[in-house]
């Protein structure tokens, strides 16, 4: 229900004489706008699409990357224990040995 007697695709005409803003209205199919909004809308259309595409393309580029991180990452973690096994056995050695250990000593 429309209120005040109106209904879908009226557009009240002004009393006596028609202004442009009607003119044009009257000019194209209730369902289209005017061409120039219809080339706005179309480009802004196209530059959402392009947008998109980007932003896709970036979130892959992003997914990459973290992929490439969580590798290193890993990387790091291994090395990182073995480090730390081989700095045991070396203090095992020592020990066994009665080597002293400093740790500002450069040598070995």
């Amino acid at each position: 229900m429309y209120p005040y007697g109106y209904y879908q695709g009226y557009l009240p005409q002004p009393s006596g004489h028609f202004t442009p803003e009607y003119q044009q209205i009257d000019q194209y199919d209730s369902d289209r706008q005017p061409p120039q909004l219809e080339r706005r809308v179309t480009a802004l259309e196209r530059q959402n699409q392009d947008q998109s595409r980007e932003i896709t393309r970036l979130n892959r580029q992003l997914t990459n990357l973290s992929d490439q991180v969580r590798m290193l990452n890993q990387t790091v973690d291994r090395h990182t224990r073995r480090l730390n096994r081989l700095n045991q056995r070396l203090r095992a050695v020592e020990n066994r040995l009665n080597i002293p250990f400093t740790p500002f000593d450069g040598e070995f």
